[in-house]
């Protein structure tokens, strides 16, 4: 199948769409309506569900520029943070752009440009202390081409290198000299990282459709979407060259590419962006605000909070390539990786002896996976105190994917301290309160398993001078029943479909940049069922998300930005040279 032929949309719909995530008529996300599930997927059809328009992250960003011009600088770790949507900041509704962020974007233009003159100057030897001449342009506009596929992810139109090849022609009399071709060259960077097409991934899809109003995807862009999912940059050379060739057009090309790509170490990069907003990594040094009280936790430094992020973070790299593992062993592993002060935290004895972080093996009756580290237990609880309140709510919204409401009109206040009480005696209050009962009945429960790790996550057989109860009880789930302590219930987890389908639906929202709807019921049974082949393989996972009708097809948009019936057929496309 044929490559369409390269396609410009006018600046003003793609800024349109970039303040508001969306072509046309095709919805934004809501964060409070997934739209409902389907109760039966019916996949007798291709249904790719919506493909919004996607604009870098601030991660995105600095990566992408490291790859396409080797700038280091990392300029968007100054540029606003992105807005959270469903626990992720990829999420293409809530990607808006501020005056303040476009203000951004052309400042962190103007310095990368500057940066990267001198070095492009260099394949346009012709251009150096001379006329502009002949060959001097035609190096520009091969520099243009050249440049303009990697920043755009797509061959250029012949209409816009001659746009950009102008504009190097109106920089040379803006120079020091009247012959300056880095100015020249550095107002063609700065036009292309300041373009929609390379903020924004810009899908339009094949010329003709494949069933109704859906066409597939370009193979340059499924070549954007595999790599801003398992890199979080963009294409590498193999990647263009598979674009170029038209060889990502069928399931099986897509899933070697990404088999390559996730032995490739920004695969890992990428994992661990994802579990660090979907587990609330990222936000441990936050807990360096409040602290913890001096006088009840005085092993409490500021400097342990990276280590409890490096921590889970390596705990979950190393089961997930170095062991290959399955979701149910990130909740049961016994064992972690740490350095020596971890190891002391945690009392463990004959542990690591220096820096480095190495496996260490742990009491199974006191750990198990991730749900029993640290960081994540002083991330869910307070200053003085464990909180079994965060910790159930953690459970139910990130790993059961429930998220209940609170009640209308009720201002939550914690129990006051007592400490002649345990922390579960002080919140008995829940039960007694009206107001309280029908949200808690469903956090505190779980909370309560996880009595027997302090606000720092060490473990404790007593609190106040009073043996801990760590039983707890789960409700509304399929794995419903009492539960003694935090290491049965990771063990319950583990074996929850409930938990699994979660896992599918965090990686779908976290890898498609937008919430799940009715329209993705057959792509989710796509990932869920070879996810279940696989015996829950998070590799496996990754390249389930590969190969489902929301990766590989969109619906047809027409020149107007109209999507799927609104297009009215078959649709007109703007006109542009063959790639």
């Amino acid at each position: 199948m044929a490559e369409p032929r390269a396609l410009r949309w006018p600046i003003g719909l793609l800024l349109l769409a970039s303040c508001s995530g969306q072509f046309g008529d095709l919805p934004a996300n809501d964060d409070d309506d997934d739209g409902g599930e389907a109760t039966a997927p019916l996949c007798a059809s291709i249904e790719p569900g919506e493909s919004p328009l996607r604009r870098m992250t601030r991660v995105e960003y600095d990566n992408t520029i490291l790859d396409l011009l080797g700038d280091d600088s990392h300029p968007a770790r100054g540029f606003v943070p992105e807005e959270e949507s469903l626990g992720f900041n990829n999420q293409a509704a809530a990607l808006v752009v501020s005056p303040l962020l476009a203000e951004q974007y052309m400042t962190a233009a103007e310095g990368i440009a500057a940066r990267a003159a001198g070095k492009l100057l260099g394949e346009a030897p012709s251009c150096r202390g001379a006329a502009a001449g002949a060959a001097c342009r035609g190096e520009i506009a091969a520099l243009i081409a050249s440049l303009g596929k990697r920043a755009f992810r797509r061959p250029l139109a012949e209409d816009e290198i001659a746009e950009l090849a102008a504009l190097f022609d109106r920089g040379l009399g803006l120079g020091d000299t009247p012959d300056d071709a880095s100015t020249g060259l550095s107002l063609v960077v700065q036009a292309m990282l300041q373009s929609p097409h390379f903020l924004y991934r810009v899908e339009l899809g094949m010329p003709d459709p494949v069933e109704g109003d859906v066409v597939p995807l370009t193979s340059y862009e499924i070549a954007s979407r595999l790599s801003y999912l398992l890199w979080g940059t963009m294409p590498d050379d193999a990647l263009f060259a598979a674009a170029e060739q038209g060889a990502l057009g069928t399931a099986a090309e897509i899933e070697a590419q990404a088999r390559r790509m996730l032995d490739d170490p920004r695969a890992r990069e990428a994992v661990k962006n994802f579990h660090r907003q979907w587990l609330g990594l990222s936000k441990i040094d936050e807990i360096a605000a409040g602290g913890r009280d001096p006088e009840l936790y005085p092993e409490y430094r500021d400097e342990l909070l990276p280590l409890f992020q490096a921590e889970t973070e390596a705990f979950l790299d190393h089961a997930i390539f170095e062991e290959d593992a399955s979701v149910s062993a990130l909740f049961t592993a016994s064992y972690s990786v740490m350095n020596r002060e971890l190891a002391e935290l945690y009392g463990v004895e004959g542990g690591p002896k220096g820096e480095a972080f190495e496996r260490v093996e742990l009491d199974p009756s006191q750990r198990a996976g991730f749900l029993t580290h640290a960081g994540l237990l002083s991330l869910y609880a307070k200053p003085n105190r464990s909180s079994p309140v965060h910790r159930g709510r953690f459970v139910r919204q990130s790993l059961l994917c429930q998220i209940p409401p609170p009640p209308p009109d009720v201002v939550p206040e914690p129990p006051m301290v007592d400490r002649t009480k345990t922390t579960r005696e002080q919140f008995s209050q829940h039960v007694s309160d009206p107001g309280c009962r029908s949200c808690h009945a469903l956090l505190d429960p779980i909370g309560f398993g996880f009595e027997h790790y302090d606000a720092l996550g060490r473990w404790r057989d007593a609190e106040n001078g009073i043996p801990v109860d760590a039983s707890g009880e789960l409700t509304q789930t399929d794995i419903d029943g009492p539960f003694d302590g935090a290491v049965e219930l990771a063990h319950r987890l583990a074996e929850s479909e409930q938990v699994r389908a979660c896992v599918v639906k965090q990686w779908f929202r976290f890898g498609y940049g937008r919430a799940e709807q009715r329209e993705d019921a057959c792509s989710l049974s796509q990932a869920t069922e070879a996810f279940e082949a696989s015996r829950y393989n998070i590799r496996a996972l990754l390249v389930a998300l590969t190969q489902t009708d929301a990766f590989r097809y969109r619906r047809e948009i027409d020149a107007g930005g109209n999507v799927g019936d609104d297009a009215g057929g078959a649709s007109e496309r703007a006109p542009g040279g063959e790639p």
